[in-house]
């Protein structure tokens, strides 16, 4: 079997081929103010995903990679959290749930600061978007300068990491906690599994699942867990998303949600200095939640960060991407950096064997090549991945990885995601995150290693 090893990089052809198929897909995703994850499976825009696709707009279009992330911003709360999404009023309410109406942002909401104008949901994704915005600066900061770019999402990125370590710190030892199995943004991961047996499911004749009538159901969240997700949306809905007093039947920190945080918060020292302000703040508050998460998180034993739950404070006994992600933080210790790197190609991943990176153990019960982040490999954590292994010198590994990602991109489609081991696309296909971190990685010329 041809492996990450030995596949060989795309020609000039084929990468010129690829970039024109990329380049098709986000701006046929395109709305008119932001882009659709996909036409068929997403109609609203995503929080991380705008982010991830901002990341591969600014080759296109530094001005369309601005306007997606400040359409996001426009969706802010006044306390500072940035939903996960932004509903598109033109969209019928039962082309996706759970929908506006479900969530009464404007209504539900108010007292946390949801916009009066625009529905959104209540819960966050990972905080990705400082990165991206410094990104995007940095494709074409004469541009940026100009239409005074970073002076207009300075002040909501910096609200948005507030919310996040003040409100979000449920564990009271700084680091950022998620209350839904959605916010992490890796649904339906067995991670969530032990702690979502808490949370007594909504009855199934109470919602209609939309996800199924583009998604095979052995692809998708069980119709169970499903009911367990809509509980707690609800639960947290009914509590006027206030994060001191709604119910906390799920309440967990996540490692590639906080070491997201911390990159997130390194760009935004980074654009704030850009604009004569001070840095300082922010590349403390960086340092201070790597040693936490280092503190809280890792594993010695197993070489990679585990989720800690927040019910009894212990830490999650599964192997998952989310554990291997923060390699993207600069400043872990060497023997943290060291481990992450044995774990990413031994048994448990086989980083040189699979397509990609597995989202869950190889070698676990619970492991699914198929099902929603209990098995296929993302191109999202992929890309996370590749830019972990260049930070910390792993130049060699990070140029198989993206010859990987961009061949595996093409074949599949652009799928969403794929079946680690056959390579199989599943998912939605012109999936935008995919397509636009092809672009990304195809902005270095893809026979030469990424520096």
């Amino acid at each position: 079997m041809t492996t990450l090893l030995n596949r060989p990089a795309p020609t000039a052809s084929a990468a010129l081929t690829l970039r024109s198929g990329a380049a098709r897909v986000l701006f046929d995703n395109w709305t008119g103010t932001s882009t659709v994850p996909s036409r068929t499976l997403y109609p609203h825009q995503w929080s991380w995903d705008s982010a991830f696709i901002a990341i591969g707009l600014r080759h296109l279009s530094v001005r369309r990679a601005q306007q997606e992330l400040e359409s996001l911003l426009a969706g802010q709360w006044t306390d500072g959290r940035i939903p996960h999404i932004v509903f598109n009023p033109a969209v019928p309410h039962d082309a996706y749930f759970p929908s506006p109406d479900f969530w009464q942002s404007s209504r539900a909401g108010r007292a946390a600061g949801a916009p009066a104008g625009q529905e959104t949901s209540g819960i966050v994704q990972p905080p990705v978007h400082a990165l991206a915005a410094w990104l995007v600066h940095q494709a074409d900061p004469e541009e940026s300068r100009r239409r005074g770019f970073l002076a207009r999402v300075q002040p909501r990125l910096a609200a948005w990491h507030d919310y996040l370590v003040t409100r979000r710190d449920l564990g009271g030892a700084g680091l950022a906690a998620v209350v839904h199995p959605w916010e992490p943004g890796m649904d339906n991961s067995p991670c969530w599994d032990a702690a979502l047996q808490r949370v007594a499911p909504a009855p199934p004749e109470t919602f209609q699942r939309a996800d199924l009538d583009h998604g095979h159901p052995a692809e998708r969240p069980t119709d169970l867990d499903y009911g367990r997700y809509v509980r707690l949306a609800t639960d947290y809905r009914d509590a006027g998303y206030d994060d001191a007093t709604a119910p906390r039947s799920f309440a967990v920190e996540d490692p590639t949600f906080n070491a997201l945080l911390v990159v997130s918060e390194l760009a935004l020292a980074a654009l704030t200095e850009e604009l004569g302000g001070r840095s300082a703040p922010h590349t403390t508050r960086a340092a201070e939640l790597t040693h936490r998460m280092v503190t809280r998180l890792w594993d010695e034993d197993s070489g990679l960060f585990r989720v800690r739950d927040l019910h009894d404070d212990t830490l999650v006994d599964e192997r998952s991407v989310t554990g291997l992600i923060p390699l993207i933080v600069p400043d872990l210790p060497d023997h943290v950096v060291a481990g992450l790197r044995r774990t990413l190609d031994g048994p448990h991943f086989k980083a040189q064997g699979t397509r990609l990176v597995p989202s869950y153990d190889l070698m676990a019960p619970a492991f699914d090549p198929t099902r929603y982040w209990r098995g296929p490999a993302w191109f999202n954590t992929a890309w996370l991945i590749h830019r972990g292994l260049r930070t910390h010198g792993y130049h060699q590994d990070a140029h198989r990885l993206k010859r990987e990602y961009l061949t595996q991109a093409g074949a599949s489609g652009f799928a969403e995601y794929l079946d680690p081991v056959t390579g199989a696309a599943r998912g939605a296909s012109r999936f935008s995150w995919t397509a636009a971190l092809a672009l990304d990685l195809l902005h270095h010329a893809p026979e030469e290693p990424t520096p």
